[in-house]
Formats: structure tokens, sequence, C-alpha cells
């Protein structure tokens, strides 16, 4: 059975809206099974950088410390609903621990592979999957099982910086467009070509178009649908292992808007429970 950790980090958005991922990882969880959630204590504090070069460091790796005690005690398969998107880094580093050769699989409208070096905001969600490469403050990356790039695929990603256009250019990351996803069997061929067997997916919320989501800090035009990500996803758990999973982003205006997105989110966590 699947277990949720509830992980409502703000602290790595770049959003002056970031306070919303509270709500919105809270409004998830409101829609899931009790019995089966765990919420992990998140610092209210806005934290200090501590000269990494990253905001609120100290608060985030506060929370990281604790996000990797709860997942030491648990059983079976995780879903981390965040929160920013930087929370997932702690579940990805216990899924690699478990399962060295998995396949990444990272949906999002961004690209996230900064560094404090190239970052023009400080913001740690924009260094994420950078993080998950073993690269950046050494606190935050994966250190002990960091993915190669051939263990990444990026699925409907459609904005890059200069420095991570430069540098998915220069590593064999695989690619996949907003217009394959409508492939069914596009996202499915290209992990089972890297020879995977088991597999993490994260959903950044704002790989959907904002005509299918509003509740996004930065929402970018073009995106996936949610039937499209939902069923690539199906056609991937057909050929191989589901291991983790989690679901970041949502920043609802107002309760109200946040029953009007709960729905498109509940298939995808349909999806991947």
């Amino acid at each position: 059975m699947t277990r949720f950790m509830i992980v409502p980090q703000w602290q790595g958005s770049e959003s002056p809206r970031a306070m919303r991922l509270i709500d919105g990882a809270q409004s998830i969880a409101g829609d899931l099974p009790r019995a089966s959630c765990i919420t992990i204590d998140v610092a209210s504090e806005a934290g200090d950088a501590q000269d990494t070069g990253v905001r609120r460091h100290s608060a985030i790796a506060r929370t990281r410390d604790r996000l990797r005690d709860a997942l030491a005690e648990s059983d079976g398969p995780v879903m981390l609903i965040g929160g920013d998107c930087g929370a997932a880094v702690g579940a990805i580093e216990y899924a690699a621990s478990q399962h060295p050769d998995l396949v990444l699989v990272w949906f999002d409208a961004h690209a996230d592979l900064h560094t404090p070096e190239t970052s023009s905001s400080g913001a740690f969600g924009g260094m994420a999957l950078r993080a998950a490469l073993g690269d950046g403050t050494e606190s935050l990356r994966v250190n002990a099982h960091p993915l190669s790039p051939t263990q990444v695929v990026m699925a409907g990603v459609r904005e890059f910086d200069d420095s991570e256009r430069i540098f998915v250019d220069s590593v064999p990351v695989t690619v996949i467009s907003t217009s394959r996803l409508a492939e069914p069997e596009a996202l499915a061929e290209a992990v089972s070509a890297l020879g995977a067997t088991k597999v993490y997916v994260h959903i950044d919320l704002d790989v959907l178009d904002p005509s299918a989501i509003s509740g996004v800090t930065a929402p970018v035009p073009f995106g996936a649908q949610v039937a499209d990500v939902v069923t690539s996803i199906s056609q991937l758990r057909s050929r191989v292992q589901l291991v983790g999973s989690s679901i970041c982003g949502f920043a609802p205006a107002s309760p109200a808007a946040a029953v009007d997105d709960l729905g498109s989110i509940l298939r995808l966590v349909g999806s991947l429970a």
C-alpha cells in the first residue's frame, strides 16, 4: 500500500506566492486516506542562506533531515506530496539508495538544473533536478547515490535558462517534449530504452497546460494535458516497476480554486498510487 508523505515546504520556491504551497499540500492531503498519510513538520520561518548560495537553506535542510528520518521508518512505496519540488529530492535520494539503478522521470515545465553558481534567484526549487544528479550544495544534494544523466528522463520541460540548456546539451539526458507525451507509448519506450526495471516519477504540476490547472506559481504555455500524463504513466507502469513518486507545486489562490483543480490532481495521484 502506498504511503503518503505530506511535505508542505515553501522555502524552496522563488515565487512571492510561495506560502500558497502550504495550502496546496494540505488540500491534496485532505482527499487522501488519513491512515496512510504522514505529515512532515516544516519550519514556519524563512530560514537563512548560511553562505551556501541557497535562499532559506537552513529551513530546507531541517525539513530534509526530518523527511530522511520518516523515510527510514517507512515500509513499501512512498508518494511525497509537496510543497515546492525541492522537497522531492529527499524522496528521490531514498528511492535511489534502495534501487541504485532506477530511472527518474521528471515531469516539469522548468528544467530545475541550476546550481548556486548559476541561479539568479538562489531558490532551491530551481536546483532540484541538478541536486538529484549530485551537484550543488553538499547538504541538499544527493550524495550517497546520485543519479547519472543516463538515469533521467525529462518530460514536458519547455523552459530552460541558458546555463540549463548548455548543461542538457552536454550530457546524455533524455528529453520528451510535450507533444510527444500525447503519444501514449512515447514515455514508456524512452524509459525502456534505458534498460530500466524500476522507475521514480516526479510531477511538478506546472508541467500541465495552464488551461488544465490554475493553481501553480509559474505557469508556462503549451503544457501537457492531464489525460496524456495519466496515460503515459499507465503505459510506463505496465513495463517498469514504480518504486517511488512525488507530486509538487500546487499553490491554489483560495479554497474554492483548490476544489476546481483537485479533480485533475487526484487523477494524477491515482495513476501513481
